[in-house]
């Protein structure tokens, strides 16, 4: 029998001083099987850093959702996409192959990608060459002990509170909180 995904609800207020976007979203997150709490508040990180580009750059006429993530390879962990259904924003979490990041590029307006276990830099360092040409994708990567610590403020039902400022997230609820200071690889 297949396990089934695990539901959690997260409350996210964001406020984003950078971009002036000030917005609260109710989301649902499906954590499959395999998926650590850790890359699941990744997956939040990375909506609270990008959030503000539903607003300045569709003017709230879009949608930014979760993807299927583990579940399809195929899918975003993370997008944005317009009312016509244009792909603007692919982001994914974690470390994958070549080819796929590279096929995301040619689906999207930009691709984002955020890996951030402690082995994340070998990683990069097979990966880099590979990864050199497409010029829409950015690699950020997220301090270890910052995504481990974020693995702790993980509840099935949260309430979380995201300030971005000069590109630093601060990711609090009542357990405590988070600052996420990412680094720009490409």
């Amino acid at each position: 029998m297949a396990l089934k995904s695990t539901i959690f609800k997260a409350n996210l207020q964001i406020a984003d001083i950078d971009h002036g976007y000030y917005a609260d979203h109710a989301l649902t997150l499906a954590r499959h099987p395999s998926e650590t709490d850790e890359r699941m508040m990744v997956r939040l990180v990375a909506l609270a850093l990008n959030a503000y580009k539903l607003q300045s750059e569709l003017g709230g006429d879009g949608v930014l959702a979760f993807g299927a993530g583990l579940s399809n390879p195929d899918d975003p962990d993370l997008s944005l996409r317009d009312y016509t259904g244009r792909t603007r924003l692919w982001v994914e979490v974690g470390q994958p192959e070549d080819k796929p990041l590279i096929k995301a590029c040619g689906k999207a307006d930009q691709v984002l990608l955020y890996p951030f276990s402690s082995s994340a830099d070998v990683w990069w360092r097979t990966m880099e060459a590979k990864l050199a040409r497409p010029q829409n994708l950015q690699v950020w990567r997220v301090p270890t002990d910052a995504s481990q610590a974020l693995a702790a403020l993980a509840e099935r039902s949260m309430q979380l509170q995201a300030t971005v400022q000069e590109g630093n997230l601060t990711l609090g609820s009542e357990k405590g909180s988070v600052d996420v200071e990412c680094v720009r690889w490409k």
